[in-house]
């Protein structure tokens, strides 16, 4: 069967961008040179710059797919009432998006600091409207009488470094399940933020 056009530079592109993930997360952005990255997809260093201006770009890319992804996926959950039920699916939402993503995660917590000024007020901008989500159930528990929240910013800040702590430790088939360490960040999550 004849390939399709532009089929080839679909799965370098694909390719490069698995690559620079894996390499970024396990190296570090400033130790990866886009000569490295082309090794890893088996192509000339050239190549990449057909589909990337340079290194900065890709990462920026990266992260802000990331991000978009993130923050669709969020988007697209069933609505449910009440703020505890929200701060419960929010805590099991965040769990298993992000351990299903541990590159991407890591890369966009310890790769901040590569970014240019322009690309990370944009990564920034997209963080505020996840931690935002987090803040609003939180002051509408508060206003509902089911949570007290003296600074609903630093609550959700410290809730999310609680949750993005899981992708740390935890590995599938050890001694709890996953619907057990929800449960368990769930119940830590509403006990941090309680009357």
């Amino acid at each position: 069967m004849p390939r399709r056009p532009g089929s080839h530079a679909a799965e370098t592109n694909r390719r490069m961008r698995e690559a620079a993930l894996r390499l970024f997360a396990r190296h570090g952005y400033a130790a990866v040179s886009m000569r490295r990255i082309a090794a890893e997809v088996g192509v000339q260093a050239g190549a990449l710059y057909s589909h990337t201006p340079d290194k900065q770009t890709l990462l920026f890319s990266l992260m802000q797919d990331h991000m978009h992804e993130l923050l669709a996926a969020r988007a697209a959950l069933p609505p449910v009432r009440g703020a505890e039920a929200r701060l419960e699916q929010f805590a099991r939402f965040h769990i298993r998006f992000h351990l299903a993503r541990p590159e991407a995660v890591f890369i966009s917590y310890m790769e901040l600091r590569n970014l240019e000024p322009e690309n990370f007020r944009v990564i920034e901008g997209l963080r505020r409207d996840y931690e935002t989500a987090l803040e609003t159930i939180l002051r509408d528990g508060a206003a509902e009488g089911v949570f007290s929240v003296p600074d609903a910013k630093i609550a959700a800040l410290g809730l999310i470094a609680m949750l993005n702590g899981v992708n740390t430790w935890y590995r599938e088939g050890g001694r709890l399940t996953l619907e057990e360490v929800e449960a368990i960040y769930r119940d830590m999550a509403r006990k941090a933020v309680a009357v």
